[in-house]
């Protein structure tokens, strides 16, 4: 790949979903784009870049070659504080006798879902919240760019090494484990799985596939890879999806010091829009 290359590519990459690739990600992009030119039978990253950006490579490519660039690192409890929190302040502020969502429902979103894990331990935490609110009743919205990882979401099924931070008795609880062919996997039980809508979602469009507002966002590890000006919209947009009084997670690397933003800071990478403020 040549410097062109990588520009025109880079340039795509971010004018599509928002991703900023710096030039040392060259070799990144190059490998993970290989197999795509050989499966289209082309000689040349310009060619595959031509391709992409005409009609029928819009069309038929471009979801493979954001599939391809975007990053899907997740897991079962990642940064377990979060949930700690969840159970601990968020619910009780949300949906306890002054809370904004005193009926006990939730609408919850995942908006980088990735293959599953996080929205499927939301929906584990919030079921076990039932023996202390059984008014608690929650919709999980998840949502990714990428559609290969949404479908294995779907499928929900998960290898023993994957399911290992899922403490004892959740597992028990909410995980299938299989059997014969199957032994060494776990599926999420269907209860589960009913709180849980998955839909494909390119965050920076702004077209996001809910029409109510949100109690709680989970917005993690995202954001590294966007710009300011990418950043300071995509909070604005996520802002206007929230409910007043509404929780805003963040990955715990990620803040928004810097940001142009309306939202309240609660503890690190907790965020809340303010209670009084109006619906958008």
């Amino acid at each position: 790949m040549s410097d062109k290359e990588f520009r025109l590519l880079s340039e795509l990459v971010y004018a599509e979903c928002g991703i900023k690739l710096e030039p040392g990600k060259k070799i990144m992009l190059a490998g993970r784009l290989s197999k795509r030119l050989r499966a289209l039978g082309l000689s040349s990253f310009r060619e595959y870049h031509d391709y992409v950006t005409s009609p029928e490579g819009r069309a038929s490519e471009l979801g493979n070659m954001i599939d391809r660039v975007s990053t899907n690192k997740t897991e079962f409890f990642r940064e377990r504080h979060h949930f700690d929190v969840l159970v601990d302040e968020t619910i009780p502020s949300l949906v306890g006798p002054d809370g904004p969502c005193r009926d006990g429902h939730l609408n919850v979103w995942s908006a980088a879902c990735s293959t599953g894990e996080e929205p499927y331990t939301l929906a584990m935490v919030l079921a076990d919240a039932r023996d202390k609110w059984p008014r608690l009743n929650a919709s999980i919205m998840a949502t990714d760019i990428n559609r290969e990882v949404l479908q294995h979401a779907i499928r929900a099924v998960y290898s023993k090494t994957i399911v290992q931070p899922v403490p004892a008795h959740m597992r028990t609880r909410y995980l299938l484990r299989g059997k014969g062919e199957k032994d060494g996997y776990y599926r999420v039980v269907p209860e589960l799985r009913k709180m849980v809508t998955f839909r494909h979602t390119n965050l920076i469009s702004g077209d996001y596939p809910f029409s109510c507002t949100m109690d709680v966002v989970f917005c993690r590890n995202v954001i590294i890879y966007f710009d300011r000006p990418t950043q300071t919209e995509l909070f604005r947009r996520i802002y206007a999806k929230m409910s007043p009084g509404a929780y805003l997670f963040l990955g715990h690397a990620e803040s928004l010091q810097g940001i142009e933003h309306k939202f309240e800071w609660t503890a690190p990478t907790i965020y809340r829009r303010p209670v009084g403020a109006e619906r958008s």
